[in-house]
Protein backbone atom coordinates (compact mmCIF):
# COMPACT_ATOMS: atom_id res chain seq x y z
CA UNK A 1 0.00 0.00 0.00
CA UNK A 2 1.33 3.42 -0.99
CA UNK A 3 0.68 5.99 1.72
CA UNK A 4 1.14 9.72 1.21
CA UNK A 5 0.82 11.12 4.72
CA UNK A 6 0.47 14.70 5.88
CA UNK A 7 0.21 13.93 9.59
CA UNK A 8 3.39 15.83 10.35
CA UNK A 9 1.64 19.11 9.53
CA UNK A 10 -1.47 18.35 11.60
CA UNK A 11 -1.77 21.24 14.06
CA UNK A 12 -5.49 22.00 14.08
CA UNK A 13 -4.89 24.72 11.50
CA UNK A 14 -8.37 24.27 10.00
CA UNK A 15 -9.99 24.72 13.41
CA UNK A 16 -7.95 27.87 14.05
CA UNK A 17 -8.65 29.24 10.59
CA UNK A 18 -12.41 28.82 10.94
CA UNK A 19 -12.76 30.00 14.54
CA UNK A 20 -10.17 32.71 15.06
CA UNK A 21 -9.29 36.00 13.46
CA UNK A 22 -5.80 35.67 12.01
CA UNK A 23 -3.12 37.91 10.60
CA UNK A 24 -2.48 38.08 6.88
CA UNK A 25 0.74 36.12 7.41
CA UNK A 26 -1.12 33.33 9.23
CA UNK A 27 -3.71 33.17 6.45
CA UNK A 28 -0.95 33.01 3.84
CA UNK A 29 0.76 30.16 5.69
CA UNK A 30 -2.57 28.34 5.94
CA UNK A 31 -2.97 28.74 2.18
CA UNK A 32 0.45 27.16 1.63
CA UNK A 33 -0.54 24.16 3.77
CA UNK A 34 -3.73 23.72 1.75
CA UNK A 35 -1.79 24.01 -1.51
CA UNK A 36 0.63 21.34 -0.30
CA UNK A 37 -2.26 18.97 0.38
CA UNK A 38 -3.70 19.57 -3.09
CA UNK A 39 -0.35 18.92 -4.77
CA UNK A 40 0.19 15.68 -2.81
CA UNK A 41 -3.27 14.53 -3.81
CA UNK A 42 -2.83 15.45 -7.48
CA UNK A 43 0.51 13.66 -7.75
CA UNK A 44 -0.79 10.51 -6.08
CA UNK A 45 -4.07 10.21 -7.99
CA UNK A 46 -3.26 11.69 -11.40
CA UNK A 47 -2.72 8.36 -13.18
CA UNK A 48 -5.20 6.09 -11.41
CA UNK A 49 -7.69 6.17 -14.29
CA UNK A 50 -11.46 6.64 -14.13
CA UNK A 51 -12.80 6.24 -10.59
CA UNK A 52 -16.09 5.67 -8.87
CA UNK A 53 -16.27 7.06 -5.34
CA UNK A 54 -18.19 5.08 -2.73
CA UNK A 55 -19.48 6.94 0.33
CA UNK A 56 -20.78 5.32 3.51
CA UNK A 57 -20.58 5.15 7.29
CA UNK A 58 -17.43 4.24 9.18
CA UNK A 59 -19.54 2.61 11.91
CA UNK A 60 -20.85 -0.59 10.32
CA UNK A 61 -18.92 -3.72 11.27
CA UNK A 62 -17.96 -6.67 9.12
CA UNK A 63 -21.06 -8.69 10.02
CA UNK A 64 -23.54 -5.93 9.14
CA UNK A 65 -25.59 -6.38 5.93
CA UNK A 66 -24.54 -2.91 4.76
CA UNK A 67 -20.87 -3.91 5.03
CA UNK A 68 -21.58 -6.89 2.79
CA UNK A 69 -23.46 -4.64 0.38
CA UNK A 70 -20.44 -2.33 0.30
CA UNK A 71 -18.16 -5.24 -0.61
CA UNK A 72 -20.50 -6.28 -3.40
CA UNK A 73 -20.62 -2.72 -4.73
CA UNK A 74 -16.83 -2.36 -4.68
CA UNK A 75 -16.38 -5.68 -6.44
CA UNK A 76 -18.97 -4.89 -9.13
CA UNK A 77 -17.49 -1.45 -9.84
CA UNK A 78 -14.01 -2.93 -10.06
CA UNK A 79 -15.18 -5.53 -12.58
CA UNK A 80 -16.53 -2.67 -14.72
CA UNK A 81 -12.95 -1.40 -14.92
CA UNK A 82 -13.12 1.47 -12.45
CA UNK A 83 -10.71 2.29 -9.67
CA UNK A 84 -12.76 2.33 -6.47
CA UNK A 85 -12.18 5.35 -4.25
CA UNK A 86 -13.47 5.86 -0.72
CA UNK A 87 -12.74 8.05 2.27
CA UNK A 88 -10.20 5.40 3.22
CA UNK A 89 -11.57 4.61 6.66
CA UNK A 90 -13.34 1.64 8.29
CA UNK A 91 -16.93 0.45 7.93
CA UNK A 92 -18.52 0.74 4.50
CA UNK A 93 -15.44 2.50 3.15
CA UNK A 94 -13.35 -0.52 4.10
CA UNK A 95 -15.98 -2.84 2.64
CA UNK A 96 -15.94 -1.14 -0.77
CA UNK A 97 -12.14 -1.08 -0.86
CA UNK A 98 -12.02 -4.71 0.19
CA UNK A 99 -14.49 -5.74 -2.50
CA UNK A 100 -12.50 -3.91 -5.15
CA UNK A 101 -9.15 -5.32 -4.04
CA UNK A 102 -10.38 -8.90 -3.76
CA UNK A 103 -11.85 -8.58 -7.27
CA UNK A 104 -8.41 -7.60 -8.59
CA UNK A 105 -9.17 -3.91 -9.05
CA UNK A 106 -7.44 -0.74 -7.88
CA UNK A 107 -8.45 0.36 -4.38
CA UNK A 108 -7.92 4.00 -3.35
CA UNK A 109 -8.47 6.03 -0.18
CA UNK A 110 -8.60 9.73 0.66
CA UNK A 111 -8.31 9.49 4.42
CA UNK A 112 -8.98 12.38 6.81
CA UNK A 113 -6.79 12.69 9.91
CA UNK A 114 -9.12 12.75 12.94
CA UNK A 115 -8.58 12.25 16.69
CA UNK A 116 -10.67 9.06 16.62
CA UNK A 117 -12.66 6.68 14.40
CA UNK A 118 -10.87 7.42 11.11
CA UNK A 119 -7.80 5.30 10.39
CA UNK A 120 -6.84 4.02 6.95
CA UNK A 121 -8.21 0.55 6.27
CA UNK A 122 -5.88 -2.31 5.18
CA UNK A 123 -7.42 -2.82 1.72
CA UNK A 124 -5.92 0.22 -0.01
CA UNK A 125 -3.42 0.18 -2.86
CA UNK A 126 -2.91 3.92 -2.53
CA UNK A 127 -3.98 6.30 0.21
CA UNK A 128 -3.56 10.04 0.65
CA UNK A 129 -4.09 11.43 4.13
CA UNK A 130 -5.56 14.91 4.56
CA UNK A 131 -5.95 17.34 7.42
CA UNK A 132 -8.60 19.45 5.70
CA UNK A 133 -12.04 18.10 4.85
CA UNK A 134 -12.59 20.45 1.93
CA UNK A 135 -9.34 19.44 0.21
CA UNK A 136 -10.19 15.77 0.65
CA UNK A 137 -13.66 16.32 -0.78
CA UNK A 138 -12.34 18.07 -3.89
CA UNK A 139 -9.97 15.17 -4.62
CA UNK A 140 -12.73 12.59 -4.15
CA UNK A 141 -14.92 14.39 -6.69
CA UNK A 142 -12.19 15.35 -9.16
CA UNK A 143 -11.35 11.85 -10.41
CA UNK A 144 -14.80 10.24 -10.27
CA UNK A 145 -17.33 9.54 -13.01
CA UNK A 146 -20.01 8.17 -10.65
CA UNK A 147 -20.88 8.23 -6.95
CA UNK A 148 -22.32 5.32 -4.98
CA UNK A 149 -23.79 6.26 -1.61
CA UNK A 150 -24.45 3.58 0.97
CA UNK A 151 -26.10 4.21 4.35
CA UNK A 152 -24.25 6.64 6.56
CA UNK A 153 -24.52 9.63 8.84
CA UNK A 154 -23.83 13.34 8.66
CA UNK A 155 -20.58 13.03 6.70
CA UNK A 156 -22.04 10.65 4.14
CA UNK A 157 -25.11 12.84 3.67
CA UNK A 158 -22.91 15.91 3.28
CA UNK A 159 -20.90 14.18 0.54
CA UNK A 160 -24.06 13.00 -1.20
CA UNK A 161 -25.60 16.49 -1.21
CA UNK A 162 -22.30 17.94 -2.42
CA UNK A 163 -22.48 15.64 -5.45
CA UNK A 164 -26.10 16.55 -6.14
CA UNK A 165 -25.37 20.26 -5.73
CA UNK A 166 -22.43 20.18 -8.15
CA UNK A 167 -24.59 18.34 -10.70
CA UNK A 168 -27.62 20.60 -10.20
CA UNK A 169 -25.56 23.77 -10.62
CA UNK A 170 -23.69 22.36 -13.64
CA UNK A 171 -20.33 22.67 -11.92
CA UNK A 172 -19.68 19.07 -12.96
CA UNK A 173 -21.17 16.86 -15.64
CA UNK A 174 -24.37 14.94 -15.01
CA UNK A 175 -22.57 12.02 -13.37
CA UNK A 176 -24.67 9.17 -11.97
CA UNK A 177 -25.39 9.15 -8.24
CA UNK A 178 -26.67 5.84 -6.85
CA UNK A 179 -28.15 5.52 -3.37
CA UNK A 180 -27.98 1.91 -2.16
CA UNK A 181 -30.63 0.99 0.40
CA UNK A 182 -34.17 2.07 -0.46
CA UNK A 183 -35.54 1.82 3.06
CA UNK A 184 -32.65 3.75 4.60
CA UNK A 185 -32.91 6.61 2.07
CA UNK A 186 -36.73 6.87 2.04
CA UNK A 187 -36.75 10.01 4.29
CA UNK A 188 -34.35 11.66 1.85
CA UNK A 189 -36.64 10.90 -1.09
CA UNK A 190 -39.53 12.41 0.88
CA UNK A 191 -37.38 15.53 1.38
CA UNK A 192 -36.65 15.73 -2.36
CA UNK A 193 -40.40 15.51 -2.97
CA UNK A 194 -40.82 18.43 -0.56
CA UNK A 195 -38.19 20.41 -2.47
CA UNK A 196 -40.05 19.70 -5.69
CA UNK A 197 -43.43 20.62 -4.22
CA UNK A 198 -42.13 23.88 -2.74
CA UNK A 199 -40.19 24.61 -5.96
CA UNK A 200 -36.84 24.93 -4.17
CA UNK A 201 -35.51 22.18 -6.43
CA UNK A 202 -36.98 20.09 -9.20
CA UNK A 203 -36.87 16.31 -9.30
CA UNK A 204 -36.04 16.66 -13.02
CA UNK A 205 -32.72 18.19 -11.94
CA UNK A 206 -31.81 14.83 -10.46
CA UNK A 207 -32.33 12.56 -13.45
CA UNK A 208 -28.93 11.05 -12.75
CA UNK A 209 -30.08 9.87 -9.30
CA UNK A 210 -30.95 6.20 -8.79
CA UNK A 211 -32.18 4.62 -5.56
CA UNK A 212 -31.93 0.84 -5.51
CA UNK A 213 -31.17 -2.29 -3.50
CA UNK A 214 -29.83 -4.13 -6.55
CA UNK A 215 -26.14 -4.41 -7.40
CA UNK A 216 -27.12 -5.45 -10.94
CA UNK A 217 -29.24 -2.30 -11.35
CA UNK A 218 -26.44 -0.15 -9.96
CA UNK A 219 -23.96 -1.73 -12.37
CA UNK A 220 -26.17 -1.20 -15.42
CA UNK A 221 -26.88 2.42 -14.41
CA UNK A 222 -23.15 3.15 -14.15
CA UNK A 223 -22.52 1.37 -17.47
CA UNK A 224 -25.10 3.49 -19.31
CA UNK A 225 -24.75 6.82 -17.48
CA UNK A 226 -20.95 6.82 -17.13
CA UNK A 227 -19.11 4.34 -19.37
CA UNK A 228 -21.25 4.74 -22.48
CA UNK A 229 -22.08 8.41 -22.04
CA UNK A 230 -18.51 9.56 -21.42
CA UNK A 231 -16.92 6.95 -23.72
CA UNK A 232 -14.57 5.85 -20.97
CA UNK A 233 -13.51 2.71 -22.83
CA UNK A 234 -11.94 4.96 -25.45
CA UNK A 235 -10.12 7.17 -22.97
CA UNK A 236 -6.44 7.60 -23.90
CA UNK A 237 -3.74 6.61 -21.45
CA UNK A 238 -1.97 9.74 -20.19
CA UNK A 239 1.80 9.81 -20.44
CA UNK A 240 3.98 10.76 -17.52
CA UNK A 241 6.29 13.73 -17.78
CA UNK A 242 9.94 13.65 -16.80
CA UNK A 243 9.74 17.38 -16.11
CA UNK A 244 7.46 16.68 -13.12
CA UNK A 245 9.58 13.69 -12.00
CA UNK A 246 6.68 11.31 -12.72
CA UNK A 247 7.69 7.66 -12.86
CA UNK A 248 6.20 4.95 -15.06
Amino acid sequence: MTVVSLKSMHNHSEEKFLQEKQSRLQEFLFTLKVMREFIKGFRTLHFVGPCVTVFGSARFGEEHPYYKLGMEAGSALSKLGFAVMTGGGPGIMEAANRGAKEAGGLSLGCNIVLPKEQTANPYLDKVVEFNHFFVRKVLMFKYSFAFVVLPGGVGTTDEMFEALTLIQTKKVSDFPVILMGKEFWKPLLDLLDTFDREKTASRTEFDSLLVTDSIAEMTEFVRVKAIKRFKLAKELQMKRSKWFFEKE
